[in-house]
């Protein structure tokens, strides 16, 4: 971004990101968090459906079409659901150091319209981490991965226990996700979000 607030710029101890060794390799389809997630999961059928790929380092590749539920003007996508894709993919990254953390802050750029019918191109990067804040950024790009940028925001993530999750969430849904027999999706369940 062009001007970044001062909350989102890494204090002068920050340390480089670390991929952890577990993460999944480049390439590799990070899958849905969480089936109900607006951001990544399949079971919410106006959602983002956002689909993200680890890459290398500390960094990810993401891509979705905006499709007619996404609109705010009349054929352009709407700016909740552009901040929404970008809040996603962020937060995907906490998956390659295999963290639980939620948004503390994000800040978006509207670069362009984005129509109807356009596939977003993301690119996301943990740029540093200082204690249990973690600061990144990304970039979405109009039609291809060389498209024009269309929207890019910085963002400030908080590490928390899966406790942030357990004490705040909705039970029903909570003990769904904890009952799950997959232990990796269980896990993923508590990923991200405030």
């Amino acid at each position: 971004m062009s001007r970044t607030s001062a909350p989102l710029q890494p204090p002068a101890d920050a340390v480089r990101p670390v991929r952890h060794p577990d993460a999944p390799a480049p390439g590799e389809l990070l899958g849905a968090h969480y089936g109900q997630c607006f951001g990544c999961g399949g079971e919410q059928p106006h959602g983002l459906q956002l689909e993200a790929r680890a890459g290398e380092g500390v960094s990810l590749t993401a891509e979705f079409t905006v499709r007619p539920a996404h609109q705010g003007a009349p054929g352009l996508a709407h700016g909740g659901v552009l901040t929404s894709a970008l809040d996603e993919t962020l937060g995907s990254l906490n998956w390659l150091l295999r963290t639980i953390a939620v948004t503390g802050r994000l800040e978006t750029d509207f670069v362009r319209p984005v129509p109807v019918g356009t596939t977003l191109y993301l690119q996301a990067e943990v740029t540093a981490v200082a204690g249990r804040k973690i600061y990144s950024t990304a970039t979405g790009r109009a039609g291809g991965p060389d498209g024009p940028v269309a929207v890019r925001a910085d963002a400030l993530f908080v590490e928390v226990k899966v406790d942030h999750f357990v004490d705040h969430g909705r039970q029903e849904e909570i003990q769904a996700a904890m009952n799950d027999p997959d232990q990796v999706r269980r896990a993923r369940a508590f990923e991200v979000n405030p």
